[in-house]
């Protein structure tokens, strides 16, 4: 187990009052699980900040399948890209509407780039890129290994 560190937090009793508003809504059971997922984002935030820097995402829109050549654009793109998606989630919402999901790896700014070109497309009618990144952690004492591709 890792070692905890105290520390000491002052604030403006009516933003702690919000804060714990925040943590009992969200299911946490003390205030410092949630200030170590606060410090997490954070920290995952900079990092990404960074377009060389290695992260994975989800893309996901919503398309107009009756939009010509579209289809067939996107198949494109995610052929020329085929190295940074790891899967892609496919299902018809309607007569004419498309929703996919596309889990990607990578350097940020190709991830990026990918999403760029794919929800500026016409007929992708709304997208959004998440990215995240697993945050550098101690080196592993343990004597066994993971291998990373």
């Amino acid at each position: 187990m890792k070692k905890l560190l105290r520390f000491g937090v002052s604030m403006e009793k009516s933003l702690l009052e919000e804060f714990d508003a925040l943590i009992n809504e969200k299911g946490y059971t003390n205030r410092s699980e949630a200030i170590r997922d606060i410090v997490r984002d954070r920290l995952i935030e900079e990092n990404i900040k960074h377009t060389g820097a290695g992260a994975y995402g989800a893309l996901v829109y919503i398309y107009d399948h009756h939009q010509r050549e579209l289809e067939k654009s996107l198949a494109n793109i995610q052929h020329e890209y085929f190295k940074n998606i790891i899967s892609t989630s496919h299902v018809h919402i309607d007569h004419d509407n498309c929703f996919e999901v596309i889990l990607l790896r990578g350097k940020v700014g190709e991830i990026k780039s990918i999403a760029d070109r794919m929800l500026s497309m016409k007929g992708v009618k709304h997208g959004k890129l998440t990215l995240t990144t697993a945050i550098k952690k101690e080196k592993n004492k343990s004597n066994h290994k993971h291998k990373i591709k």
